[in-house]
């Protein structure tokens, strides 16, 4: 399944819909099936009170039904997100995921995500730069 085969357009994210300047939700599908769904962050103002030019992008949302992980449907969500950032001329890629078992964290590890130190809530910050190397070209 390729990138952009992974990720179909999906309007039923309420999120997306309240900030659909920024979203971008799709649906991911294994064949016929639906296994889940990604939504990225697109060129969203991270602290317009600090800084109005700070903009960043990257995977807001990644839910991939159970039986079907493992099997790089997330993997291919989150490369297809990664791609659309590039694609609109972003550099790197942001996430935040809780660290308890059943997240995607190693998903995004194994694609070079790595934290900034950084906290949003109770939730890690981690960030990938988009050049071309490794799952990410």
């Amino acid at each position: 399944m390729s990138r952009r085969e992974a990720a179909a357009h999906h309007d039923g994210d309420l999120p997306a819909l309240i900030f659909q300047d920024y979203a971008w939700p799709r649906l991911v599908h294994v064949d016929d099936r639906r296994v889940g769904f990604v939504t990225a962050f697109l060129d969203i103002p991270w602290a317009p009170e600090r800084d109005p030019h700070d903009r960043s992008s990257g995977v807001w949302r990644l839910n991939i039904a159970a039986d079907a992980q493992g099997k790089r449907c997330g993997r291919s969500a989150v490369e297809a997100a990664c791609q659309e950032i590039r694609d609109r001329g972003g550099h790197q890629a942001f996430v935040t995921h809780e660290p308890r078992a059943g997240a995607p964290e190693a998903v995004y590890f194994k694609l070079g995500f790595r934290p900034t130190g950084e906290r949003s809530g109770s939730q890690t910050v981690a960030v990938v730069g988009l050049r071309v190397v490794g799952g990410l070209a």
